[in-house]
């Protein structure tokens, strides 16, 4: 698959973009069963691309061997049907060697995440995520955030880098966003895609698409894909009502008990895909379960969520 061929597919306003949790089984192994069967579930549901092994995912918790075969997995089950974006991260020795086992386990594009610990400048950055995109013939989008924040004029440099074709913003400063994709825009001919990559994405797309930017990875999707696609359609279709029904009971609840606690935009996504009927094991540390009390108030949250579909008629 082409650059160009991700572009078109992941323009496609078809349905959420899916960052499937990974399974683990009660030994705390990779459960590829269980993994198989939430990938068939989100893309049946109708996720518009599989991003596998990416935060969601847990990518920081996988062997070089678990990576793979997960990604493998993942492609396997979609069969062709839509993109599998795999993740890459560390150094920039150990992400190219991320982005080798994507492409060899068939993966049509890769999200490159931060470096690891370090803090580093424009230019170093810059070297980095070209050598990653030059390691693979892959597709890859660029993720802003943490320790990995880009000055608009990087981002020109990174959008003229050969295989470099997209770039989400995990940062969520919208006036930095405003100036990046006005300097793209201005300098770099032709499409470049760009994703609101926040936790939680759908709290806040509004603004995200005021700058032009539709496109979001949704980890709602992961437990509640009918939620996740009815707040999509609300806003491909300009349904602001439903936006902001959907907004203020279920999703601004959801974003206020994901910050009770730490790592709980893994953690409290794979405890609602346990709710909804597959156990896909605990989260690896240093991530932690969420609290019981936690637990019992992202059900009735979902609940609810659902109940609004049904107010709706959905």
């Amino acid at each position: 698959m082409t650059p160009a061929d991700l572009a078109a597919r992941l323009g496609i306003p078809s349905g959420p973009l899916f960052f499937p949790v990974t399974a683990y089984g009660p030994d705390g192994a990779v459960d590829h069963d269980v993994y198989r069967e939430h990938v068939r579930r989100g893309v049946d549901a109708g996720a518009a691309a599989v991003f596998a092994c990416c935060g969601t995912g847990e990518f920081h918790a996988l062997t070089p061997e678990e990576y793979q075969e997960c990604v493998r997995v993942a492609v396997q089950e979609t069969a062709g049907r839509v993109p599998v974006v795999a993740g890459a991260g560390y150094g920039t020795a150990l992400a190219a060697r991320y982005a080798r086992l994507a492409e060899a386990a068939g993966a049509d594009g890769l999200l490159a995440m931060p470096p690891y610990l370090v803090l580093a400048g424009q230019e170093g950055l810059l070297r980095h995520y070209r050598e990653v995109a030059a390691a693979t013939a892959l597709p890859v989008i660029v993720y802003q955030r943490d320790n990995a924040v880009f000055t608009p004029q990087t981002v020109v440099e990174l959008a003229r880098t050969d295989g470099i074709v997209g770039f989400k913003d995990g940062l969520g400063d919208l006036d930095l966003m405003q100036r990046i994709v006005s300097a793209v825009r201005t300098e770099v001919p032709g499409d470049f895609l760009y994703f609101n990559g926040l936790p939680t994405a759908e709290q806040t797309q509004l603004a995200y698409r005021a700058l032009g930017i539709t496109l979001y990875s949704s980890a709602v999707f992961c437990f509640a894909p009918e939620i996740a696609l009815a707040f999509h359609k609300a806003l491909r279709t300009g349904d602001d009502a439903t936006v902001r029904r959907l907004l203020d009971g279920f999703y601004r609840p959801f974003v206020e008990l994901r910050a009770q606690g730490r790592g709980y935009a893994v953690a409290l996504v794979k405890a609602g895909v346990r709710l909804r009927g597959l156990d896909v094991g605990e989260v690896r540390p240093p991530l932690s379960e969420p609290a019981e009390d936690h637990v019992k108030q992202l059900a009735l949250l979902i609940e609810r969520g659902y109940a609004l579909l049904e107010e709706d008629g959905k």
